[in-house]
Order: structure tokens, then C-alpha cells, then sequence
């Protein structure tokens, strides 16, 4: 007679375990379109990284912290031009800019070298982003304050929670240097203050030589060894076909290079003292391609067509 009360005790525990199985640092990950064991604790809690959610910002000539070389990411709206430096980005990962009818979300993978700005607006609904101290592939799993979605940056896509399989659509930034931005720009420009309300020391990156070296931190589904894993290449998708434009190879080439993807005509534009490229329409249109690692391209795009330079006799 006791044995259905057993039986029951057990199920209710194994659902128990269930539920626990399908959260991770607090988010349900029940519906995830990825392997949740794929689905990594990168350390941190939820927040443990805190986006900058009211940024200040400062003109240039009174930005005294940066350097000429000091590498930024850079977005112009409109007749506005706002830099973010990495070296805030390294240890907030997101900056949620509310610019009234042109909102963008900055954010950085600083484990992928992935720096991607996006449109917060989804079905007319403006979401706000967070770090969910969780990690697909190696690459920042963000969140949306709203809905607590689970977000992979280097794809845009929501991988769990109410909005999963929804995409942000990108926007496209630059790379650039302090000083080159400054000279563009001029006292137009607005760069991101270091007053972010938190005492981090902007001028040192915690994740020390982790560029130069071929060690990863966390496991990838896809690798390959045909570039050093941290060799920067520019990549992106467009009609279903993705490419990537390794530096080296645009290096070798030099000058500007035309070249197509997806049935359309682009061109690169290399920037070798940053380092880092451009891709523009035929008619001189910005691309939202990704500057990133190779390892970290390679994973998400496994099927990708890689651009080499011809051997010059």
C-alpha cells in the first residue's frame, strides 16, 4: 500500500530535479533552441556584470582618461556621434543608449572580440538589456529586462524564454581609434564618461593577454585550425551566405577589395593600424558585418566562405 505514496514522492522529485535542470542562474531555459548542456556558467551571476543602463557622456576635449590608441567603438546618429571605449566595455559588456527615436543597444563580447551594436525594438516593444553571466559557444548570452529572454549577441537571436527565435536587427558601428575618431568628428562628438557609478579601473582589461594567446576559456561546438584562433576577421551574413574577411589576408591584398556575397556587390575597407575593416555598398553604405575572433565566426558559422588573397608572383 505504500508503494503508490513511494512512486509519487519520486516523481514529485525528479520533477523537481526537472525544473532545477532547466534553470540556469535564474533563467528558465526549458525551450532553449540550443543544448542546454551547451548553456555554460561563465562566473559571474545574473548582473555580476553590470550593463550601463544611463550612460553619461562627456565631450572629447574633456575626456582626459584615453589615449590615441585606445580602441572605441563608434556609432553616428544622425548628426550625433558617440564612441564607447573598450576599455569601459571590457567590465560592462552592454550600454543600453536611449537616444529618444534612434535607441541602440552597445554591446561587447570581450571573450569573442565581438563589439555589435542592435536595435532594441522588437514588435514595437522597446526592450533594455542586461548580462546574464551565462554563455553559448563562448559568446555573451544577454537578457532582456522585460521578458528575462536569453539572447546570443554574436547572433542576435533569443535562444530561450517568451521571445525565443526572434532576432534583433543589427546597426552598424565602427572600430576605431581615440584619435582618428576625434579627427573625424571633431567637438561634435560625445564619448561614453568613466563615470559609470561603479569603481573599475577602465584602464586595464581583466582578461589580461587573453587576445594574443590560443587558449579559450570555454568549449565551442565548431573549430577550426586554418587561422590562429584569435587571428580578427570581418564576417557576415546576407542572403543565407555567410563570409569572412580573415585581416591577414586583407593584409596581403591591400588597398581596398570588391568582392560579393549573397548576390551582392561590397567592398572592404582595410584599417590596418587599429586593426580592423569596413564593409560598404556599392554606394558607400555602412555594412553591419562583426569584427571578431576567427574561432568565435567559425563556430556560429561553421558553412562559411573564407576570402584569400592571391599569391602575388
Amino acid at each position: 500500500m505504500r508503494i503508490p505514496a513511494l512512486l509519487a514522492l519520486c516523481l514529485i522529485i525528479l520533477s523537481g530535479q526537472s525544473s532545477m535542470a532547466a534553470q540556469k542562474n535564474g533563467f528558465e531555459i526549458g525551450n532553449a533552441s540550443v543544448p542546454i548542456e551547451k548553456i555554460l556558467h561563465g562566473g559571474p551571476p545574473k548582473d555580476g556584470i553590470p550593463s550601463i543602463d544611463r550612460p553619461v557622456f562627456e565631450p572629447p576635449d574633456e575626456a582626459s582618461l584615453w589615449r590615441p590608441n585606445d580602441l572605441m567603438l563608434t556609432f553616428d546618429s544622425g548628426a550625433a556621434f558617440f564612441a564607447y571605449p573598450v576599455g569601459i566595455l571590457n567590465w560592462h559588456e552592454i550600454v543600453n543608449h536611449d537616444l529618444s527615436d534612434n535607441p541602440v543597444v552597445i554591446t561587447f563580447c570581450p571573450l569573442c572580440g565581438t563589439g555589435i551594436a542592435f536595435d532594441p525594438v522588437i514588435g514595437g516593444q522597446r526592450l533594455t538589456f542586461g548580462v546574464s553571466g551565462l554563455l553559448f559557444n563562448s559568446d555573451l548570452l544577454m537578457y532582456d529586462h522585460q521578458t528575462e529572454s536569453l539572447w546570443s549577441q554574436i547572433e542576435g537571436r533569443a535562444i530561450s524564454g517568451p521571445l525565443v527565435g526572434m532576432r534583433l536587427a543589427p546597426v552598424a558601428i565602427r572600430h576605431e581609434l581615440w584619435e582618428s575618431w576625434r579627427e573625424r568628428v571633431g567637438s561634435e562628438g560625445r564619448v561614453l564618461s568613466p563615470d559609470t557609478g561603479y569603481h573599475r579601473n577602465y584602464r586595464m582589461s581583466p582578461y589580461g593577454d587573453y587576445d594574443h594567446t590560443e587558449r579559450l576559456f570555454f568549449p565551442v561546438t565548431h573549430t577550426s585550425q586554418k587561422y590562429h584562433p584569435k587571428t580578427w576577421v570581418l564576417g557576415w551574413t546576407h542572403n543565407g551566405e555567410s563570409k569572412a574577411w580573415p585581416f591577414p589576408e586583407l593584409e596581403k591584398h591591400g588597398a581596398v577589395l570588391e568582392d560579393q556575397i549573397g548576390g551582392l556587390d561590397v567592398f572592404i575597407h582595410y584599417e590596418p593600424e587599429v586593426p580592423s575593416a569596413e564593409l560598404r555598398s556599392r554606394n558607400g553604405r555602412l555594412l553591419p558585418a562583426t569584427r571578431a575572433f576567427w574561432f568565435a565566426w567559425y563556430t556560429v558559422h561553421p558553412e562559411t566562405r573564407v576570402f584569400v588573397a592571391e599569391e602575388i608572383e
